[in-house]
Parts: C-alpha cells; sequence; structure tokens
C-alpha cells in the first residue's frame, strides 16, 4: 500500500523539491493550496496530473481537519510561511497568524484527528538571529532578528511541545538557507542569479543590492529535502540542523555568480542603503553533525555548484523569454 503524504506550501520551492522526492519513493501526495484569484503553481506544474491538491488554509483550523480525515495521511510537512524576512516588518501580524498560530492549527488538528500522523515542521536558522555561538546547533540558544524569526521561534517550540505534551512524532527541521533555480525573485540568491543573466544578456546594467558583509550558510534545496524526508523515518522523533557547514558573504555569492558567466562583478554593482534591514543577521553557519550521524544525511551541491545552477537556469529562462513579465515571481 502507498504511502500518503500531505504537503502544506507545495507551491514553494521546498515543497515542489519535496513532492518530486516522495513521487519518486512511491508516495500518494497531497498539496495544500490557498484558495487564490490566481493560484501560481508554475513550480508545480509538471506534477499536476500526480498530485492531488486540495483547498485548505493554515488560518482556517477546520479546513485542515478535513484533509486529514479525508486523506488520512501517513506523513505531514508543513512547508507553509510568510517566507520572506524583510516583509515580516511590514506584515508583522500576518507573519505571526500563519507562522506561529498556523502552526497550532496545524498541531491541534492532527491531534485531535489522528494523533498517529507523523508531522514536519519547518523551522529556520533566523531564529538564532544575533548568534550566541558559531556554528550554531540544536542546543544553540535563539535571539531572532525580525518579526518572522520570533514567530518561528514559537513554531518550533509548540511543536515541541506537542511532542511532549501528546506523545506526538512531531520534528522540526533547522535548516539553514537553502536555495535553487525555483527560489523566489525576492531572495538575494536569486535576486543575484537573475540580475547576472539580464546583465550578460544586455537586458540590464547593473544589479542593486544592501548589505554585502552579511554570511549565510548556503545550500541547495533539493538536497535539504531530503533531511525532512529522513526525520520522519526515524525511530523517535527529534529535531535536526540541516546546513552545510560553510558559510559565505554576499560579496561571495557575487564575485561567484558574475565570474560564472565571464564579468567583474565591481563594474555592475550598486549599494542601496533602503535594501538593509531595520535588524541584521550578521552570521549564520550551522553544525549539522548531529544530522550526519542519525540520518546519515550529507549535502550533494557544493556552494559553486548551486551558483552556478541558479546562473544557468536563469540564463536559460531568459534566453527563452526575455520579457521582464516573463519572471517567476515566488
Amino acid at each position: 500500500m502507498s504511502r500518503r503524504a500531505v504537503i502544506t506550501g507545495i507551491t514553494g520551492q521546498d515543497g515542489s523539491y519535496l513532492a518530486e522526492l516522495l513521487l519518486e519513493k512511491g508516495y500518494e501526495v497531497t498539496g495544500v493550496v490557498r484558495r487564490a484569484s490566481a493560484p501560481n503553481l508554475s513550480r508545480v506544474e509538471h506534477l499536476r496530473d500526480r498530485v492531488a491538491f486540495r483547498p485548505a488554509d493554515l488560518l482556517d483550523q477546520l479546513s485542515l481537519m478535513r484533509i486529514i480525515q479525508d486523506i488520512r495521511p501517513h506523513e505531514f510537512y508543513n512547508l507553509a510561511a510568510m517566507s520572506f524576512v524583510p516583509a515580516s516588518w511590514d506584515q508583522p501580524m500576518l507573519t505571526g497568524e500563519y507562522n506561529s498560530l498556523g502552526v497550532t492549527r496545524v498541531l491541534e488538528a492532527i491531534r485531535q484527528v489522528d494523533p498517529a500522523v507523523r508531522i514536519y515542521q519547518a523551522s529556520s536558522s533566523e531564529m538564532f538571529g544575533r548568534v550566541r555561538e558559531v556554528p550554531q546547533t540544536e542546543s544553540t540558544p535563539f535571539y531572532p532578528r525580525s518579526p518572522y524569526g520570533v514567530s518561528k521561534v514559537f513554531g518550533h517550540y509548540i511543536t515541541v511541545n506537542y511532542r511532549e505534551s501528546y506523545g506526538m512524532f512531531a520534528v522540526s527541521g533547522i535548516l539553514f538557507n537553502h536555495e535553487s533555480p525555483r527560489r523566489g525573485l525576492e531572495f538575494v540568491t536569486r535576486k543575484v542569479s537573475d540580475g547576472v543573466a539580464r546583465i550578460r544578456l544586455g537586458l540590464a546594467d547593473h544589479l542593486s543590492l544592501g548589505n554585502l558583509d552579511a554570511a549565510r550558510d548556503w545550500g541547495f534545496a533539493g538536497d535539504y529535502v531530503r533531511a525532512m524526508w529522513l526525520m520522519l523515518q526515524q525511530e523517535t522523533p527529534d529535531d535536526y540542523v540541516i546546513a552545510t557547514g560553510v558559510s559565505h558573504t554576499v560579496r561571495e555569492l557575487v564575485e561567484a555568480a558574475f565570474g560564472h558567466v565571464g564579468l567583474d562583478w565591481q563594474q555592475y554593482v550598486r549599494l542601496d542603503p533602503k535594501l538593509l534591514r531595520p535588524a541584521e543577521v550578521d552570521h549564520l553557519i550551522g553544525d549539522a553533525s548531529k544530522a550526519r550521524r542519525e540520518l546519515g544525511w550529507e549535502p550533494a551541491v557544493d556552494f559553486r555548484g548551486l551558483v552556478a545552477m541558479m546562473v544557468d537556469a536563469d540564463l536559460e529562462r531568459l534566453r527563452r523569454s526575455p520579457q521582464p513579465d516573463a519572471r517567476i515571481e515566488g
């Protein structure tokens, strides 16, 4: 009998890669989508005939309960969130509704309908914020520096609370930055790869960026969704840091991306103070020793391979359709 999985946030970067992985493993996959006047299914268009899509919303617990009742999943992956950190200052209340109370609604829906469902909660390295130690592990104290980070801390601890209070198989993956050609254009890695491709093809003459000294631990999203699945296959539920353990600055990202197409980044990059965050997270680097040891997880794509993959994908996309409105927003 096929195992059944539900994925919230299936239309996002991680959701699309996770759906592909689960389908390869023979799962029946149901994707939760919010009702919208113009649903964005671009990342999962190639899976439309293999995935069942069901409307529900993290703001509506009853809709979540109905999906669990109807599907009776073995695994539930909660990847839906307000996921763009800068926007969390503009919409702090809505960020909390989705990333904090939304997680609680998912957990409570599972507890009430079928507490045997194994649930994965997407935590974030942004919870570490002003880091207390370098590198960060599962025991590093949190010090979030944005409404997004604060909301994710709530989501993380409410997951721990349901695991310890009700004996549910509920885990959190503390994922450090993970990117891909499916990343939304508002994120710095994709902004850079898209900008480099446009400059290389003569569609733009500069790229505006904020803090070039911010350092992140960047990995490939396709590697990271494999860790999500592995967490739900263990005998006992636990939380794991997922990271490459190697940190790079935005400046190094820019150098690698422009270098990949044979250009000197300093001729094209402009610094824009308006792009600086109110409170910056300076140095995130994760220690995934526990995941390597207990899950057998290893990242397969390194930093330069990731940057090259993203730039090449944007070059191909823009060569096919160079108009501004051809951008994939996400």
